[in-house]
């Protein structure tokens, strides 16, 4: 039976090094194989043109690139662009680029499908069909850079991990993604313009701090009182507001960096003034700032945006208590590339 050939992306520089030096080569060959896979992005051996053809053929005898395809790339009226993106083994995932006028975001994707169950959003709706390897999320940022670069004339300058699945479900590969692009032999990106976003797994989120992280993270949080939390969020039950308290603190000791909340706020489940003092009082836990996110439909019409009073009464009680707070308008909804609509329409 002919042996499947490895990934060579999952091979660090030092295994690759050691590979050519097996082969009675120079280890520098593998340095310069790993600046073509990574800082120069290839997709093939074939365009690795400073190694020589015979080197180039051992390579492809030996290994695979299992790079991602956009399969398909729709452009909003805004400028948002959803990639529909195809990986190796034929499962897709999305990830949408954002641009606005300061800025241009990659929100990226750390699962096929998700690993938990929010009712209100489209991707929770697929099975869990695997985690991204590393080199899979890292590839979805370069398919945004280069899209940024060619139709907003500048390079990509955050990236939050928001698209598809639960990214501490996928600890190990979404840390080593995040290892790639800050690299400088990556993409040399600052992890301070990087943010990952949880539904909120206490374990893990105090495993973040101990493992001193430097990038940001935001929290869908959505409801400060547990019985409301559990009713959108069914897996609340067992990760309860009180245990998400004690792993936000530690967050906050270990780290000394605020966390974002995101917050959706829907007629008839969060529009109660309890709701509103409830997250009043969560927000004096730790520093923190506040995103109130436009809701995105997804057809079932169990959720409805709450009307424009009710976000203005949230705000001003933040503000009152001295708590920053941001309302954010949804961008890419014509092509359902807005918060919670990522869910592969696209895919057969």
């Amino acid at each position: 039976m002919k042996e499947k050939k490895k990934d060579i992306r999952a091979l660090n520089k030092k295994e690759l090094q050691d590979f050519f030096v097996s082969i009675g080569d120079k280890s520098f060959r593998g340095t310069q194989v790993y600046e073509w896979l990574w800082s120069k992005g290839a997709h093939s051996f074939e365009a690795m043109t400073n190694i020589s053809k015979s080197t180039r053929q051992l390579l492809e005898d030996n290994f695979v690139i299992n790079h991602i395809e956009v399969d398909e790339m729709q452009r909003s009226k805004d400028g948002t662009i959803k990639n529909a993106v195809k990986l190796h083994d034929g499962f897709t995932v999305e990830s949408v680029l954002i641009p606005t006028y300061s800025r241009t975001t990659a929100c990226v994707s750390s699962q096929v499908g998700c690993s938990l169950d929010c009712k209100f959003c489209a991707t929770a709706k697929l099975k869990r069909m695997r985690n991204l390897n590393p080199d899979e999320i890292y590839d979805q940022v370069v398919a945004i850079d280069q899209e940024s670069r060619l139709y907003n004339n500048r390079p990509l300058s955050n990236i939050v991990f928001m698209g598809m699945g639960e990214p501490l479900m996928n600890y190990n590969n979404v840390l080593k993604s995040i290892e790639k692009i800050t690299s400088p032999e990556g993409l040399g990106m600052s992890p301070k313009r990087i943010t990952v976003s949880t539904s909120g797994v206490p374990k893990m989120i105090k495993k973040l701090a101990d493992d001193e992280v430097k990038f940001n993270l935001a929290l869908s949080l959505h409801s400060a009182i547990d019985e409301v939390r559990t009713s959108i969020m069914p897996f609340n039950k067992n990760f309860p507001l009180e245990d998400l308290k004690d792993s936000l603190v530690h967050w906050y000791f270990k780290t000394k960096k605020r966390v974002t909340y995101e917050y959706l706020i829907w007629k008839d489940i969060n529009d109660r003034q309890k709701d509103i003092d409830a997250l009043v009082e969560f927000c004096k836990i730790i520093p923190c700032k506040v995103n109130i996110i436009e809701y995105n439909p997804i057809d079932d019409g169990i959720f409805q945006q709450a009307n424009s009073q009710i976000t203005d009464r949230y705000q001003d009680a933040l503000e009152k208590n001295g708590i920053t707070v941001t309302v954010r308008r949804s961008r890419g909804k014509d092509i359902d590339a807005a918060c919670g609509q990522l869910a592969n329409k696209s895919s057969k």
